[in-house]
């Protein structure tokens, strides 16, 4: 089982940076990570993941500003929050994929830490 801990958010203006960490108890050497956000009265979504062999994806709305890294060998996953906008408020979710009987999914997620942009 992996326990996954987030940190780094907080209350910026727009345009301002933030970096937020996700710190895992056990090893997620061999496992896709994935950073999500869910903003008030919105679904939870998918912002960035980056595979175990260092694939990444973006979605569209923060691609050329967000960038999602990952240390084995420290066993945490980062993102990097550049430009950012009122729009990209929201709880920021850390989470690592599992594997059930050939299925894929993020299986174990953080507490998450609270963005906050301000206009």
């Amino acid at each position: 089982q992996v326990q996954l801990v987030e940190s780094g958010g907080g209350l910026v203006q727009a345009g301002g940076s933030l970096r937020l960490s996700c710190a895992a108890s056990g090893s997620i050497f061999s496992r896709t990570l994935g950073w999500f956000r869910q903003a008030p009265g919105e679904q939870r979504e998918l912002v960035a993941r980056i595979s175990s062999v260092y694939n990444t994806y973006y979605q569209d709305s923060v691609k050329g500003r967000f960038t999602i890294s990952r240390d084995n060998a420290k066993n945490t996953l980062s993102l990097q929050m550049n430009s950012l906008r009122p729009e990209d408020t929201a709880l920021y979710y850390c989470a690592t994929e599992v594997a059930s009987s050939g299925t894929y999914y993020f299986g174990y997620w953080g507490q998450g830490t609270q963005v906050t942009v301000s206009s």
